[in-house]
């Protein structure tokens, strides 16, 4: 047998104790982890967990495997919602299948799941817009999927909305750039299987009541449409509105997660005409933000939302102090002083219900509510002590994401 794996090693290395000798069936059942929101695969597909982290393995025929690493590992490189690939195992005994390792991505739920929880606020319309922007996503970076679908895709919460990921590259194909005709072939695939696949929900008594799979189905080229448009279309303006417009545009770009590359600016006697490359690099502007602030790696709403927080916190510095306070100084207390402790006091029972920064976003959606209902700031501490008491243990258990499980004795 031989195996790949990409960097950093060790990941890979705590690994090769596993019996990849065997069919994946074949493994013992102590050596796998129970994911309760994994999804529906055609292949064989287990999950283990080594040192704290959580892996997939699926087993398919060599051609696949190699191609999908390849793929995989470009999207990550690129920052493209993807799953991070570990790494492969071939030429196993027998004859068998190989054997593609990717990393379980932390916090996210399948289509399936999130119609299943009796709690579930996604509707079937930010289901469809999300799913939409990953396509979207890739077509812009050249890549056809060639099977989009909801049963491919995994769904994590952002501050209370979703991004999706892409989580089976088996039959994607990389292209310098996608003709019209690959970009609707796509979409058509994906209005195919997303049908399908809404059906089965509602066959399942899943799906929410008035919901037509076709009906939702056929409005996905038509969601697409418009955002494709949005973030590919060129503008013609006045010289007078040159600078106010340009800002405008590519700040709608940035609130619709997209980045910006090249600005091209033609001017002529009809007017200005904007040309803007749109970019699909994952950490968008907030995310690198934060990052930059605080060393908090999550999501860009989540990124959004906590950033508002750190400026309303240094303001607060500020006032206090009398004096200008630098963001270096502001983004470090705060993360000292309101964002770890909120974390900190997380019961050890509901830890990993929620992605931390998530449920630090509920915490503040909680103080608003407590202040509203008070008619005073209640603050941050007040709010955390009751969203963990009245609202944190209602997220169903299932939520709970595999690492914390495999932490736990």
């Amino acid at each position: 047998m031989r195996y790949l794996f990409r960097p950093p090693g060790t990941d890979g290395a705590s690994l090769l104790a596993l019996p990849w000798h065997q069919p994946l069936e074949e493994w013992d059942p102590d050596l796998l982890l129970e994911v309760p929101q994994r999804g529906i695969s055609r292949h064989v597909v287990r999950f283990v967990a080594e040192q704290g982290r959580v892996f997939a393995l699926k087993e398919i025929a060599e051609s696949l495997a190699r191609h999908e690493y390849a793929l995989l590992g470009e999207f990550e490189a690129e920052g493209l919602p993807a799953v991070s690939v570990l790494g492969i195992c071939v030429d196993r005994p027998g004859g068998q299948d190989a054997i593609l390792v990717t990393r379980y991505l932390e916090y996210s739920m399948s289509y399936r799941y999130l119609f299943s929880r009796p709690s579930a606020r996604q509707s079937v319309d930010q289901l469809m817009d999300t799913l939409v922007v990953l396509l979207v996503r890739l077509h812009l970076a050249g890549v056809f999927w060639g099977d989009c679908s909801l049963s491919n895709t995994l769904f994590r919460l952002d501050a209370g909305a979703l991004a999706a990921h892409l989580v089976d590259a088996e039959t994607a194909e990389r292209h310098p750039t996608l003709s019209r005709g690959q970009r609707h072939y796509d979409l058509d695939l994906a209005r195919e299987r997303v049908g399908a696949e809404l059906l089965d929900l509602q066959f399942g008594d899943l799906l929410p009541e008035g919901v037509d799979p076709i009906e939702v189905a056929d409005s996905l080229p038509v969601r697409y449409a418009r955002l494709w448009e949005e973030v590919t279309r060129e503008e013609l303006f006045r010289a007078d509105e040159q600078r106010y417009r340009v800002a405008e545009r590519l700040r709608r770009l940035n609130d619709l997660g997209f980045d910006v590359g090249e600005v091209e600016l033609v001017t002529s006697d009809e007017g200005a005409r904007l040309r803007v490359e749109t970019r699909v690099s994952s950490p968008g502007q907030h995310r690198r933000e934060l990052m930059r602030l605080t060393g908090l790696e999550v999501q860009e709403n989540q990124a959004r939302r906590l950033l508002n927080d750190l400026r309303t916190f240094r303001a607060w510095m500020e006032q206090k102090t009398g004096a200008p306070v630098s963001e270096a100084v502001a983004g470090a207390r705060w993360l000292a002083e309101v964002y770890q402790p909120v974390i900190d006091a997380i019961p050890p029972e509901l830890a990993g219900r929620l992605a931390p920064a998530e449920v630090f976003h509920e915490v503040l959606e909680h103080r608003w509510f407590l202040s509203e209902r008070e008619g005073r700031d209640v603050g941050t501490t007040q709010a955390a002590r009751s969203y963990f008491s009245t609202v944190l243990p209602s997220t169903p258990p299932e939520l709970t994401t595999p690492s914390v499980i495999a932490r736990r004795p």
